[in-house]
Parts: C-alpha cells; structure tokens; sequence
C-alpha cells in the first residue's frame, strides 16, 4: 500500500455558505447571555444543566421546533483553559456532523486564533487502514473574521502530515516509503530533494548512518531537500528511524509497540517544511533526514564497536539502542559545514525527556538566550508548550569513555537527555543550534490532539523564525 499525499486535506467553511451561531460563554457571562440574546433559550440551557464549562455543548433549537437555531460551548474557567488547551475544539466531536458554525465570542484575536486552530485539528482522522465512504463530515467553521486563514490552515496540515507518517506502520513507512513522501513534498512546493542510499553512505563519508541501518532489509539513507534562493539559512534535521528492536541491544516485546513513532522527528520537521513552504517564508530552506531500520542480522553494529562519524570524531558504541544519535551526529555534521545556518534538530531521543517533562510538554536545548527567547515567545504565539532543557557543561566527561571520543550511552542512568544533546552538540560546530526531544505521541484523547502520532515543537519553531533569523 503507497502512501497517499497529502492524506488529510484540511479546510474552513466557505463563509458565504449558510452557517449558525456558534455562541462561545465562560460561566461569567453565562447569566448576562440568558438575560439579553440568549433569553428563547435560557429555561432550556437551565433544564440541559448548562454551567459553561470547558467543551460543554447545548445544541439550541428554533423557537418555532423547525431545526437548529444555533449552539452554546463552555469556554470555561482561566484555569480550566489553561490545564486543557484547545478545549473549545470538543464541541466539533458533539455538533452534528456537516453543519456550519460561526462563532460569536467576546474574545481577542489570540483566543480566536486558538479556538479556530483546535477546530481543524481536531477534524483530523486516520482511516487509511479502515476507510468509512459513508462517514459523514465533521462539523467545519467559518473562520473568524480578521484571522489569518491561510497561516492556520498551514500549521493545521502540517500536523496532519506529520501524524499520518507518524500512525502509519513500519509495513508502509521503510525509510522508502519515508523518502517517497519527503520526494511528494519537494516536488508539491518546486523544491529540490535527492538521497544517498545504502553503500553509497560509504563512499560519500555517511559511515554512523550505514553502520545503523545496514542490517535492515531496506537500506540506509540520507535524504536531502532544499527550497529558497534568498534570505537567511535554516537547516532542519530529524530523526528518520521508521522502526527501532534496538539492534543486539534489544527491546522488550512492550517497548517495541510504539516503534513506529521512532520517525517522529523526522515527520515533524517534514509537517514544518511544510508550514515554512505554505506559507513562502523568505528564507533559505534545507531539510535533512536520515532514515533508517535498526534491526537485527549477522552484520548489525555490536556493543563496544567503535565507529568513526563524518565529523572524524570515533564513538564507542556501548547501547545500539542510543542509535537515533549516531545517525544524526553525521547529518548535523553535514548541516554544520554550511558555518552560515542556523540548525535545528527534532528526534523521539531520550526516554529520559518523557520521565523529565511527560509526553505533553516538548523539551528543548538552546546554545544561547536569545535563540531560546525567540521559541519561548513562538511557543506562546503557536499555542506549542514547550520547555527548555540546559547544555550542562559538568557533563561533558560522561560522554567520553577514554578509548574513543564519544560514549553513544553513558553509563549511570543519569541525565540521559541532556548527555544526549550534550552529544550532538559535539557534531554542530560553532552554528546556532537548538534540540528538541520529542515525544511524537499523545497517550490518550484529547482535545485537537486525538490518541496516535502528534507532531511537537514545529509551531513554537515557525513562530521564532523572524526573531532567530531577522526575518
């Protein structure tokens, strides 16, 4: 089965289409709605026990019984909003599918933006595997009035691309069917992609990405695009491991199940691509992603062998499940030899990350202030929590085991994320360089963000690149 691009389209309400209120209330403004506008429907909210809270839908009728009038959505207390983002985005799983809302809020463009974003994310479905003709529609809106359609509906299918490569399985995502995908997005948006596949990571000084991928029945690469001739230099690199047993060092039968998410990375910074080309910022675009299968067979890399990186720095191989760092220590390597980008990786690297900051929060590395400053400000703008993680410098000495440079696991369990940031550092010279250690899943439902793939950290990203790249 060949992957379908874009899988999930994704789209508001034509706005001259006929559409209904959709009236968004907090409790504050529940009474004064019952006693101005909304008294036809003030017994009926209190017989329905309407309180406002946070996704709670009453769906009102028209005075004469012939249909729809409109609808109510709790928008809940501050606190609830906080401790459940996109919350508003319940009402599209309790509206009558193929309606058309519009809403009608006292609210700021920033609390509209958030409530239009939740909507189209949380219309997304993954039925490539269990396709329903007959499913109807979801409920769709009409976006706000003064809100940027285009900018929402480009994070929104970047998302959904990012979570249809994560939910595919490793049967119809090898690193071909990854690299037939990143090939279908160059070509959507007039870019420039090519890949290094198999032996060839030998011969053009690729050696870790062969080394972790060449027991694999499909092989090894590094795939490569470009998009932009002017403005400044972005290189995004993520992580392409499309199914992890651990190599020799293997996995239990429970810490495989989630496997196929191990090219969350790479799925992630592909969904930004998108984002970044959608939207046509002036920038000049690189995209990296090693792909790759660490599998198990009589020429798989062993504990205690020691490889030597693109870079030429050796590193003993002391975990073959800590592989996700050796594959992209020779991208970054490659992404640094260009001394006028900025780079940034995304990769599901560390469970150390998921025991640090759960699997809501996407954790990342900064080498200065203001590069941090600039995520921080685009995680708040892209409603992306994120939370940043420190370079420390006093551990440096676990990353180097004395018979080579580098330690891929170092030993004592301790400060496993940052050991492994501490570690790519290592392949990005003197370049602006920030990482993510994402998670690329969400455990259960939730709102706009339904259980499976989930790409973390790309809007927070997309909303920094004016300040980090003076755009």
């Amino acid at each position: 089965m060949s992957p379908v691009f874009p899988i999930n389209p994704v789209q508001f309400a034509d706005p001259d289409q006929a559409s209904l209120p959709l009236y968004v209330l907090s409790p504050e403004e529940l009474g004064p709605f019952c006693a101005g506008g909304g008294a036809p429907w003030a017994k009926w909210l209190f017989g329905a026990g309407f309180k406002a809270a946070l996704g709670e839908v009453v769906l009102l009728p028209a005075p004469d019984g012939s249909g729809l009038a409109g609808a109510v959505v709790g928008y809940g207390t501050a606190q609830a909003r906080q401790r459940r983002r996109f919350g508003v985005a319940q009402a599209v799983g309790k509206l009558p599918a193929g309606t058309i809302w519009r809403l009608e809020a006292a609210l700021g463009e920033t609390e509209l933006k958030e409530i239009a974003l939740g909507w189209l994310l949380a219309s997304y479905r993954f039925d490539r595997y269990r396709p329903k003709s007959d499913a109807p529609a979801p409920a769709k809106l009409v976006c706000p009035q003064g809100i940027d359609a285009g900018m929402l509906l480009a994070m929104a299918e970047g998302e959904f691309l990012t979570r249809d490569l994560i939910n595919t399985p490793a049967s119809d995502m090898s690193p071909d069917d990854l690299q037939q995908a990143f090939f279908a997005l160059a070509k959507r948006f007039g870019a420039t992609a090519t890949a290094i596949v198999g032996d060839d990571l030998l011969a053009q000084n690729f050696p870790m990405i062969h080394a972790v991928g060449r027991a694999a029945a499909v092989p090894p690469r590094l795939m490569d695009m470009r998009w932009g001739d002017s403005g400044p230099k972005l290189t995004l690199v993520g992580k392409g491991v499309c199914f992890d047993t651990g190599g020799l060092d293997i996995k239990p039968s429970s810490g495989m199940l989630l496997m196929k998410k191990d090219m969350g990375g790479a799925a992630t910074v592909m969904g930004l691509a998108l984002m970044i080309m959608q939207i046509g910022l002036p920038i000049q675009l690189r995209v990296l992603v090693p792909s790759v299968e660490n599998s198990i067979s009589g020429n798989a890399m062993r504990p205690r062998d020691i490889l030597t990186s693109r870079k030429g720095l050796t590193v003993e191989i002391n975990n073959t499940d800590a592989e996700g760092r050796l594959i992209l220590a020779d991208a970054l390597a490659l992404a640094a030899e260009d001394q006028d980008a900025a780079i940034i990786s995304m990769a599901t690297l560390t469970g150390a990350a998921r025991v640090a900051v759960g699997p809501d929060l996407a954790p990342y590395f900064a080498t200065d202030d203001a590069l941090a400053l600039a995520i921080e400000t685009g995680a708040a703008t892209g409603f992306d929590p994120v939370w940043r993680m420190p370079f420390w410098e006093a551990y440096e000495p676990l990353l180097e085991p004395g018979i080579a440079d580098l330690d891929n696991a170092p030993s004592g369990g301790f400060a496993g994320a940052i050991t492994a940031a501490l570690f790519l550092r290592r392949f990005t010279g003197t370049a602006r360089y920030a990482h993510f250690d994402i998670y690329g899943h969400v455990p259960s439902d939730a709102p706009g963000r339904p259980k499976g793939g989930a790409g973390q950290g790309a809007r927070a990203i997309l909303f920094s690149l004016p300040d980090l790249l003076g755009l």
